[in-house]
């Protein structure tokens, strides 16, 4: 049963604090809100200072944001809503002025804790400091806040990667984040560095160790204020909201999908019939702002765990979604390519190390040596370094399947009114997958590779005449190979 009031109506008057307002998902849910919640009262963002930049200089920067090009046509008054509140997650008590601190904890009624490293690579102090220590110093501003209604954490799916069915409930981490985060204080870098693969264990990064980690502390304050936990799986581009593909960072999905259509990523290793879990931005942040709402509401004393995640109930494998990749990337190529879009995916490893070696390494040193003998700077064998150091760190997730209870996600569009549910939409299972995969490759070009739709007509012929190149030099190495062969076997006989 719906609750009497709809969502817009409780975000009415109220006052909001975010931290990573600046990442991917942070300002879609600004975006959401100043959108579809046009009576809230304000939202701070907590943001770094920039050297020689005012606040005023630094909201104007942010709001520029093509994420923002629809509010800014209709309605441009609604930015004043939002107040900057300059801090840093890393320094003590959030670099957040007395005056300021104050003012939130005297103001505030929802915390969206959205401020977190996703680099999975990161060494494991400095995660620590910016995901664990960050949340622990959030949470003490939240504790002082006299009206608090919600606090919701963002964490993820992938916190407990040993668990092969991870469901909507808290588990036990193997370490005290208060005992981890002492040991970070005094260890030095060469200790930290030797003992970390025996510290995140069973965890294949720092960024799932400190997310499980971080998890056992936010449960610590339960029964202070209410407490969410939003786990999204991965985020990928935008299904419709604030504009169809939207998406501005080259992470997970969006990478291989941008590094196969520029020609730089010929063969990956991954399972091609396991499952690819992964939820549009706009959805999660719906499903961040209902949970919000609900917990608001109900005011439960438990710590509410909401895994935000498709869950088999609209599947696509990974093998599906690049097959459809290749297709849309014939419409939407990208005016800068290194090659004819090609390669397919391995699920053997040693399949794919073959592969990456005749058809990464072997072409990135052959273009160093012609910009060697042209006398100009080598730059390809360290780029295809960088390529294939991040296809490493993401074929764990590629390789692997993971299934997530997702009951209490299915359960919010039972709990608000049919109109809401159009607005604040969190089915998955209504996505065409096809017209995603093409959303998603035209906003990849558009919003991250900055590729104006005028530069098409010239991108098309620019894969036209790669396409007829891959295939002459394909042809010369099959003759060469066929002459070598040809050569040896008339040598033995003869």
């Amino acid at each position: 049963m719906a609750p009497s009031i709809d969502v817009s109506e409780f975000y009415a008057r109220k006052s909001i604090f975010i931290t990573g307002a600046t990442g991917f998902m942070g300002k879609v849910l600004i975006e959401k809100l100043l959108r579809c919640c046009p009576e809230i009262n304000k939202i701070y963002l907590l943001m770094r200072p920039k050297k020689g930049q005012g606040t005023k200089e630094r909201l104007d920067d942010f709001i520029n944001c093509r994420v923002f090009d629809k509010l800014q046509k209709l309605s441009p008054k609604v930015f004043d809503k939002l107040q900057v509140v300059p801090g840093d997650i890393l320094q003590e008590d959030l670099g957040i002025s007395i005056q300021d601190w104050e003012e939130l904890q005297r103001e505030c009624q929802i915390i969206f804790h959205c401020a977190a490293c996703v680099r999975f690579d990161m060494f494991i102090r400095d995660a620590i400091n910016l995901n664990t220590v960050g949340t622990m110093k959030v949470l003490k501003l939240a504790e002082g806040m006299k009206k608090l209604e919600a606090f919701i954490h963002v964490s993820t799916s992938y916190c407990r990667c040993e668990i092969p069915l991870l469901e909507e409930r808290l588990y036990p981490p193997r370490h005290l984040p208060q005992n981890v985060v002492d040991c970070v204080k005094w260890m030095d870098d060469d200790l930290l560095g030797y003992l970390e693969p025996k510290l995140i264990e069973p965890q294949p990064n720092t960024y799932a160790y400190t997310k499980s980690l971080t998890e056992d502390l936010v449960s610590q304050y339960a029964g202070k204020f209410p407490i969410a936990i939003a786990r999204p799986s991965i985020v990928t581009a935008a299904h419709k909201e604030p504009m169809p593909g939207w998406v501005d960072n080259m992470n997970g999905p969006t990478g291989l999908l941008v590094g196969a259509g520029k020609g730089v990523i010929r063969t990956m290793h991954l399972n091609d019939t396991y499952l690819a879990d992964v939820v549009p931005v706009d959805m999660a942040v719906n499903g961040c702002i209902l949970l919000a709402y609900i917990t608001a509401i109900e005011k439960p004393k438990e710590i509410r765990v909401c895994n935000i995640t498709q869950s088999g109930l609209n599947p696509i494998t990974w093998g599906q979604a690049l097959d459809m990749g290749r297709v849309h990337v014939q419409e939407f190529p990208f005016s800068v390519c290194l090659w004819y879009p090609g390669g397919s995916p391995k699920s053997s490893r040693v399949q794919h190390l073959i592969a990456a070696f005749f058809t990464h390494i072997l072409p990135a040193y052959f273009v160093d040596l012609l910009m060697f003998l042209m006398g100009k700077k080598m730059f390809m064998v360290k780029i295809q370094k960088r390529v294939n150091y991040g296809l490493e760190v993401l074929q764990y997730y590629t390789t692997k399947e993971w299934f997530f209870k997702n009951d209490y996600f299915l359960s919010l569009r039972n709990k608000i009114s049919k109109q809401d549910n159009e607005i604040f939409y969190t089915d998955i299972g209504v996505i065409n997958w096809n017209a995603y995969i093409r959303n998603y490759i035209k906003g990849a070009r558009e919003y991250c590779c900055k590729e104006d739709p005028s530069t098409l007509p010239q991108a098309r012929r620019l894969q036209k005449q790669l396409y007829y190149l891959d295939k002459v030099v394909q042809m010369i190495i099959y003759c060469l190979c066929v002459y070598f062969i040809y050569y040896y076997v008339i040598r033995i006989f003869s």
